[in-house]
């Protein structure tokens, strides 16, 4: 059998513990998805039991060639995508919906996130573990310290669910951080009541400086007119996907236009 060496600049940290792959193979839905995409195989412990569920179109992509070597013997007849996510045509590739899965490299976690979110028309469902701190954000609600960018932004148009953590001794190697798995699943908003590029403006500007109130990180970000918003006083953290949508409304009505 061909080895296969972990590589730190690859993030990879492969699983090995069969529970938990079944686990998060279990929780994959991928109801009135075309395809299915596991990201990152590795050594194929997921992809096992992904096979098993008899989707009508599964592949993984992977970039590292050792892993690819290692799949092509290990799962004869698996479809492998050889490149990088990241620069995956997604369209092109992948025609109908689309369902994630993955045991997700930690170096580039958010920007799968961020993919996903810029194709989530064709993306109904993302099931896959994180590192558990990005896992807890992602999730969280108001309120939360955690609570941030990637919260607001996935859940104004995903259902956000924490499943379960993983702890390290599941991986070989074993990372120094815990792990965590969760759901999303597209909500009903197709567009948002609001300007989108606008909305993650206002979000990043808000939480990249999130112990100012939102008077004050609004009056960094932006030329506005009017600072007396009736939620100036208040943290970027107290505010719902909806009022964010309310306050996008408020920016952009306040803005001072350049001539």
């Amino acid at each position: 059998m061909i080895r296969v060496q972990a590589k730190k600049n690859l993030g990879q940290h492969f699983l090995k513990d069969g529970k938990v792959a079944a686990r998060i193979a279990a929780a994959l839905s991928a109801e009135g998805c075309s395809s299915v995409l596991e990201i990152g195989p590795g050594k194929g412990m997921l992809t096992r039991f992904l096979s098993e569920r008899n989707f009508s179109d599964f592949r993984v992509i992977e970039i590292d060639n050792e892993s690819v070597h290692y799949l092509m013997t290990a799962c004869p007849g698996l479809n492998i995508i050889r490149g990088d996510f990241l620069k995956l045509d997604i369209e092109e590739t992948f025609p109908g919906t689309l369902a994630i899965t993955g045991n997700f490299p930690y170096n580039i976690s958010t920007q799968i996130l961020f993919r996903v979110l810029e194709n989530r028309s064709r993306i109904p469902e993302l099931c896959g573990m994180f590192q558990k701190e990005v896992a807890e954000r992602i999730c969280s609600g108001p309120g939360s310290k955690v609570y941030g960018i990637l919260s607001v932004l996935l859940q104004a148009f995903y259902n956000a669910s924490y499943l379960f953590t993983v702890e390290p001794a599941a991986f070989a190697p074993p990372p120094k951080v815990r792990s965590g798995v969760i759901s999303l699943r597209r909500n009903n908003v197709t567009r948002l009541n609001c300007d989108e590029k606008l909305f993650v403006k206002v979000v990043k500007a808000t939480f990249n400086q999130r112990r100012k109130t939102l008077r004050n990180s609004l009056r960094s970000a932006f030329a506005l007119e009017r600072e007396d918003h009736e939620w100036a006083s208040l943290r970027p953290e107290q505010l719902s996907v909806e009022q964010f949508t309310q306050l996008t409304n408020w920016v952009s009505r306040n803005l001072i236009l350049s001539e």
